[in-house]
This record gives structure tokens, C-alpha cells and sequence, in this order.
């Protein structure tokens, strides 16, 4: 299946995505929630399937707008340096341990929506990375268990802001600006992917491919980042946990190459879909309190 969060008529909802229709899970069962993360923890995996079976689709993908599959994580957590070629265009040694940071989650953005290039910073960059979905509350998994507390995988674009970045050794602030994680387009079921170990990761700026991997490449891989990350705290339905970057990124070129303003970053991992996003000014620079 391919879960989504879609918005229509100034709603949002969770839908399926089937080819080019929305099948409405809200509308068949009014009862489900329609927060992802909500939806997750409520089990609710045997209706959608029977949606899915049963139904032609409410909208056309045109006629919604999709939003992040999760548009309000309770936690989004990311791996640094987890290919062995960014490590080394970055400067960096070889890790021995997952090197975790987090992204706070108002970042999270929609898959077709642009990247705002705030003005305090030029070194705007991109990461194209796999990214999985908890679906089940865990703590201590074992990894040979991890894939049970998986709900699925997407697409992340680890949007970073280079000087912020590196200037503090959390990565925090450089990682977490308002709209610089676009994720998406689906939330696709592991039955549906297959080997998560085993999907090509393409990242083109403006049509250029700058980025080509596999995820076999993965230093630590998914189920290994389950049992670490577990170790320490709590893991929550709709968590999303983003696996890292390969080599290609604007900070690895000479001289390097910043997200302008008209960028277009299109990034594709396996057969989970596409992102497409592009890069804007911040008009609204001014101090907003609600």
C-alpha cells in the first residue's frame, strides 16, 4: 500500500494512492483519525487493504494536494555520515557507531512544495535520502525484530543550511528550518518495497544528476538504526528516521554549489516515487508571533 496525507477542500485527510487516483480512507470510515501518526497507532492496516481492494479512487492526484506522509512527526531523527563516499567528501572519518541528529518537526514539507532559502544564510544544500516510518510504540528492539515496528518507507530531502550546520557540533540549527524536510511522496508498506537494502537513490538540481547510489551502500542499514536508536528512548508511531546521504552534495563540489533561488531539486529512490521541490526566498522575514 501507499499511504498518504493529502489536502482537499482545506482538509486534510489519509488517503491511498493507487496509479494517478486518491482513494479517501476519512470518507469510508469517518470514525479513523486523520493525523498519520494517529492513524498509524490505531492498527487500522486491515481497512485500508480492503479500501484498496474494493475501490477505484474518490480523487484524481490532480485534484488533491499531497502533504508530507507524516506532516507532524513526533520525533524526525537522521543519520550523519551513513555513506562511505560522503563521509569522504566531507572530510570525514569512516563512522564506528550511527552518528544521530534530530530535525525539528515543524521542517516537515510537503513533496511538490517549495524550499524556502531563508536570508540569513547562502549555503543552502540538498540530501536525497530513503527514510523509514515507525508504525508500533518499541523500545529495546532487537535488530533480527526491527522490520516488525516498520510501517513503511519514503522519500526525504535532508534539506541543510551548511554554516548553521556546522557551527555547532548537534547540527540542530542548521537542519531544521521551516520547510527543509520534504518528504514523500507515500508512506509505501514494506511488502510492497521489497529490500530496503536494495534501492537506487538519484538526486538531479535543475535536471544535473548529482547524486546516484544504492542503499546496499548504507554503512548502518535500516534495522541496525532501529536497535541502536531503541536503545536510548522511546520509539512512537509516525517517527520518521531518515538513513543519510550519499556523495554529490553541494558542499562536496569545488568550488561549491549552493540552492539558488529557481533551483529545482528532484529526488527518486527505488520505485517509492519521487520528490520534486523548488527552491524560493523567504519574503516573510519578519518576526511572526501567534
Amino acid at each position: 500500500m501507499r499511504l498518504v496525507t493529502f489536502e482537499e477542500s482545506g482538509e486534510y485527510r489519509i488517503g491511498l494512492l493507487k496509479g494517478e487516483a486518491v482513494i479517501d480512507l476519512n470518507r469510508l470510515h469517518p470514525d479513523l483519525p486523520r493525523d498519520m501518526s494517529a492513524f498509524l497507532a490505531s492498527g487500522a492496516f486491515d481497512l485500508a487493504r480492503q479500501a484498496e481492494q474494493a475501490e477505484a479512487g474518490h480523487f484524481s492526484i490532480g485534484e488533491v494536494t499531497l502533504k508530507a506522509p507524516v506532516p507532524r512527526p513526533p520525533k524526525i531523527l537522521a543519520v550523519a555520515l551513513n555513506y562511505r563516499d560522503h563521509a569522504a567528501e566531507a572530510g570525514y572519518d569512516i563512522p564506528t557507531i550511527p552518528i544521530i541528529f534530530n530535525k525539528q518537526r515543524t521542517s516537515a514539507h510537503g513533496p511538490f512544495e517549495p524550499v524556502i532559502r531563508p536570508p540569513e544564510s547562502e549555503q543552502l544544500d540538498y540530501e536525497g535520502e530513503l527514510a523509514f516510518v515507525i508504525g508500533r510504540r518499541c523500545r529495546r528492539v532487537p535488530r533480527d525484530r526491527a522490520g516488525e515496528v516498520i510501517a513503511g518507507y519514503t522519500i526525504v530531502n535532508d534539506v541543510s543550511v551548511r554554516d548553521w550546520q556546522l557551527r555547532t557540533p548537534t547540527q540542530m540549527m542548521g537542519k531544521s528550518w521551516d520547510t527543509h524536510c520534504p518528504m514523500g511522496p507515500a508512506l509505501v508498506t514494506p511488502d510492497e518495497v521489497g529490500d530496503p537494502h536494495n534501492l537506487t537513490l538519484e538526486t538531479w538540481v535543475n535536471g544535473e544528476r548529482r547524486q546516484s547510489s544504492n542503499t546496499s551502500e548504507l554503512i548502518f542499514d535500516c534495522f541496525t538504526l532501529v536497535e541502536h536508536i531503541s536503545t536510548a528512548f522511546t520509539l512512537e508511531p509516525g517517527d520518521v528516521i531518515t538513513t543519510g546521504t550519499t556523495k554529490g552534495v553541494g558542499l562536496g563540489f569545488t568550488p561549491k554549489i549552493w540552492l539558488k533561488a529557481g533551483d529545482v531539486v528532484r529526488i527518486k529512490v527505488g520505485d517509492l516515487g519521487h520528490l520534486e521541490n523548488e527552491v524560493i526566498e523567504e519574503t516573510n522575514t519578519g518576526p511572526v508571533i501567534d
